[in-house]
């Protein structure tokens, strides 16, 4: 491994895909990557489900006992703009990672058989796909559009800008996944997520503190107009409302955002952003990772394996494995 710079620029993009079109969100992540790696990233990260939707308040008509048919026209659409691996489209997502020459993280929703999963796909400035790691449990409606993830996912890559890892949304909440990341060195930990409320400032605020690591909390910044048209929350016929009761209006605002950069002791290295699409760049002083731990080392001297000890099953979730004759 090269020697590390001290200094890291990192690159959080507060925006909305445009959902439902892949090529389209491509062409988005294409451009933003580009704008970032000319402010001087060396890491470009992005909210989760970017390629291409997080499917706001909308579980697909789907309650329990009934599957309506406009539901699963929609979930194939939703499947049909997802990124299958390997891909043409995977191909072009490499590409952006490498003619910037940048690390690129980048939350896909990928499309496995039948299946669709929460994916967060780590790129090397080659093009290489150094990680990929699948929601290990979807969150409440999620359930019905997402699979579970397997413990193959919770890696942390080593590479010249340092250890890279991390969970998304709310799995962050999940101890034992936190600390399989901890055990692995973490020290940039990156937080995809689709949580605005201001409980969730607190909770990556901890995890910086409690893993002593960088983490990068990035989260979409959308209105109702980032959704095609007939999408069915938003259209006339459907019982959807905001919580005033009042009709969805193009201009509405679906997730306020608050993507921060927070450092190792818990403080601000950038601050959140609220309400508007926005490139954020923090940079990243490694010194600060061993200043932290001389007092708190969750691997090291407040590990105590004499009395905690955790084990992570890192095989593959797959039902059926074929054997060679």
């Amino acid at each position: 491994m090269a020697q590390l710079s001290n200094n890291i620029v990192v690159a959080a993009i507060q925006a909305a895909p445009v959902a439902f079109d892949l090529g389209k969100s491509i062409e988005k992540l294409a451009e933003l990557t580009s704008q970032a790696a000319a402010a001087g990233a060396n890491l470009v990260v992005f909210p989760e489900g970017f390629l291409s939707a997080y499917p706001w308040r909308y579980a697909f008509d789907a309650t329990i006992g009934t599957r309506e048919p406009r539901g699963r026209k929609w979930y194939a659409k939703y499947y049909n703009s997802s990124v299958a691996i390997p891909s043409p489209e995977l191909d072009q997502i490499c590409g952006i990672a490498s003619n910037n020459n940048v690390y690129l993280q980048v939350g896909i929703i990928e499309k496995d058989g039948g299946t669709l999963y929460c994916t967060a796909l780590l790129l090397g400035p080659d093009g290489a796909v150094l990680s990929r790691h699948r929601k290990l449990i979807p969150t409440a409606a999620e359930r019905l559009g997402w699979g579970r993830g397997a413990g193959d996912g919770l890696d942390v890559v080593d590479t010249d800008i340092g250890k890279v890892g991390g969970l998304i949304c709310w799995e962050n909440y999940m101890p034992a996944a936190r600390l399989a990341l901890y055990q692995q060195g973490i020290e940039i930990y990156i937080a995809p997520h689709a949580d605005d409320l201001p409980s969730w400032i607190a909770t990556v605020q901890h995890i910086a503190k409690e893993g002593r690591c960088f983490v990068i909390s990035v989260n979409q910044f959308c209105k109702v107009s980032d959704f095609p048209s007939d999408y069915p929350p938003f259209t006339l016929d459907y019982h959807d409302r905001k919580p005033d009761g009042s009709r969805w209006e193009a201009d509405d605002i679906l997730n306020h955002g608050g993507s921060c950069v927070v450092g190792p002791l818990g403080t601000f290295v950038s601050q959140p952003v609220w309400d508007k699409e926005e490139i954020i760049l923090a940079t990243l002083t490694r010194s600060d990772l061993v200043e932290a731990r001389m007092d708190f080392d969750p691997v090291g001297s407040y590990s105590r394996p004499d009395i905690f000890s955790l084990t992570v099953n890192k095989k593959p979730g797959l039902n059926v494995a074929f054997e060679e004759a």
